[in-house]
């Protein structure tokens, strides 16, 4: 069963995108949150973005563990209690730093996988770091899919990419589960460079300075991670946080005006 549009809520989108632009050496990867309406066509609303933290880090593709699988369904239905809506992992999404935003042979065998589990099942691809030529700017690309199997029966299966249209709605303020998740990213990140240094301690155990520059390196890593995620993260905050102080200074005034304007005209508003 395909899907006819997948419809992105914007502090979702920010999750993802925010995630994606964490590293421009390896894949980063999370799972979406939302429901599928059924009808004519099947329609999937996104709502939440979960981070996850990575088993395997590499250039070209991206691994999690079944644990971490386990944990997100439970922050799934967590989400689905608090929120009153019946919510469920709907997709996944993954970065590509330095690279087209098209999924590649193993993106879409991974994708044939999980529509093995369920067909309405999506994938997103967040194209980071990349440049166009002519203006020099950065750019950054998404694009939603399936993946459909072309070849005849009986033969390997050759998977090739279905889009599906995407459409990112604009949210009024981030929901509290993608603010949790923008909070708990340098945590996820945290987390995987300290299971990269646990790693490097019980090999290098016979050379202290090894594991000491180990540490050094880390210690750096975090640092800037931290900068690079919580730096634009308390910007945006700031940013929203004076665009509350200047509507709520608008309106003040506008209550003042609407005030002075009954008095004039000796109106008695009824207390509430």
């Amino acid at each position: 069963m395909w899907v006819s549009q997948v419809r992105l809520a914007a502090d979702a989108y920010l999750v993802c995108l925010h995630h994606a632009l964490t590293t421009e050496k390896e894949e980063v990867m999370g799972l979406l949150v939302g429901q599928f309406s059924e009808g004519n066509d099947v329609m999937c609303d996104i709502h939440s973005a979960v981070t996850l933290r990575r088993s395997d880090k590499r250039k070209d593709r991206v691994e999690i563990s079944p644990e971490m699988l386990i944990e997100a369904q439970q922050r799934a239905e967590q989400m689905s209690a608090s929120s009153g809506q019946e919510l469920h992992i709907v997709g996944w999404y993954h970065s590509h730093p330095h690279i087209t935003v098209w999924p590649s042979d193993i993106d879409l065998q991974t994708q044939a996988g999980y529509q093995q589990m369920d067909s309405r099942f999506i994938g997103l691809i967040f194209s980071v770091y990349n440049e166009d030529k002519k203006t020099k700017v950065g750019t950054h690309q998404v694009t939603c899919f399936q993946a459909t199997n072309q070849s005849p029966e009986g033969e390997s299966p050759q998977f090739v990419r279905l889009p599906v249209p995407l459409e990112i709605l604009s949210t009024p303020s981030i929901a509290i589960n993608n603010q949790q998740a923008l909070e708990n990213l340098c945590s996820t990140l945290y987390d995987e460079q300290s299971e990269v240094l646990q790693v490097s301690r019980e090999r290098s155990s016979q050379y202290p300075l090894a594991h000491l520059h180990n540490a050094a390196v880390m210690v750096r890593s975090v640092c800037g991670l931290s900068s690079l995620v919580s730096g634009p993260l308390v910007a945006m905050m700031e940013e929203r946080l004076g665009h509350l102080h200047t509507t709520a200074r608008h309106l003040k005034q506008e209550a003042e005006y609407l005030r002075g304007l009954l008095k004039e005209k000796n109106i008695k508003v009824p207390k509430v």
